[in-house]
């Protein structure tokens, strides 16, 4: 990948980003600087477009984004969300080729409530991150918090489910993945759903 293209790739990833971004914010989920974006841009090596730090995230412009590599570090000009690196893990480990992080309300509330996991069951939302409906149950991870993304990352892995394209930060939020974008955002937009359903049961 020579610099032209890594620079061509970056421009359309900052737009795509910056369109996710403004939708999220919309919701609420995003307020003032909190949250942070990613897409996979090659490989091998692994190398991903992530949020700026200390930007709104319902202003980004295609701009706002900055090139990092497979530990989260940045590869040339730019400052990165301080969890670059955990995005980094999570598209290593899973295979993801995006990573959503967002914070909101019914993810922070139902981690305190429940630290060892929200178990979903018998809901049709459940297709929408490609389970069954009826007669299975999902678990939804809960993980303590840490600003070590070393450590969370070590504890994201530990607690994944792979029928689960999703974990809870205790106190903190929603980490959601998918192949592309558009799959991260849907999975997203799906486990909250299914976390603002448990808050609203309970």
């Amino acid at each position: 990948m020579t610099a032209d293209s890594t620079a061509f790739d970056l421009a359309k990833a900052g737009a795509v980003l910056a369109a996710e971004s403004a939708r999220f914010a919309s919701f609420g989920w995003m307020r003032g600087t909190s949250g942070n974006l990613s897409v996979v841009l090659t490989r091998d090596p692994l190398r991903l477009a992530v949020t700026a730090s200390g930007h709104d995230k319902g202003e980004l412009t295609p701009a706002d984004v900055v090139l990092v590599d497979g530990d989260g570090v940045a590869v040339g000009a730019g400052r990165p969300s301080a969890e670059a690196e955990l995005h980094a893990r999570v598209a290593a480990s899973t295979g993801a080729g995006a990573v959503v992080h967002v914070h909101t309300v019914a993810s922070v509330a139902m981690g305190h409530r429940q630290p060892g996991g929200i178990v979903f069951r018998d809901l049709e939302m459940l297709k929408g991150i490609g389970q069954p409906a009826h007669d299975v149950a999902v678990t939804l991870p809960v993980i303590p918090n840490s600003q070590d993304m070393k450590v969370l990352g070590d504890r994201l892995e530990a607690a994944r489910d792979p029928r689960m394209p999703a974990v809870v930060v205790a106190g903190h939020g929603l980490y959601a993945w998918g192949t592309d974008p558009r799959q991260a955002r849907h999975h997203t937009e799906v486990v909250e759903w299914l976390l603002e359903l448990e808050l609203t049961r309970r």
